[in-house]
């Protein structure tokens, strides 16, 4: 579960509007409004790759997808892990020899 974000959704989104539409650097608009001018910085970017304006960084889809992908594939490692075990036991059992019951 994510941390609990210490900004509101709505102030973050006006905010990272207000910063272009200004022209205003950052700092001078964190500070009016109360933020700490690197997580309003980290905004900006962020918005500025969603909206394909950077290449330097991954939009928020791309994320999303990039931590699914590592989910399925940390659940495909265990699978794999479990099989490759299930195929040692049952290889042994074929090698173990077979006794026949006394009559």
């Amino acid at each position: 579960m994510p941390a609990p974000r210490k900004y509101p959704d709505e102030l973050r989104e006006r905010a990272v509007r207000e910063v272009p539409s200004t022209g205003r650097p950052v700092a001078h608009v964190a500070r009016d409004l109360g933020i700490h001018k690197e997580a309003l910085r980290s905004w900006v970017r962020q918005a500025e790759a969603d909206a394909g304006e950077r290449d330097d960084r991954l939009t928020a889809a791309e994320r999303d997808e990039l931590e699914e992908l590592r989910k399925e594939n940390a659940e495909l490692r265990r699978a794999n892990e479990i099989l490759k075990a299930a195929s040692v036991f049952f290889a042994q059992e074929i090698d173990r020899p077979r006794t026949r019951p006394s009559r």
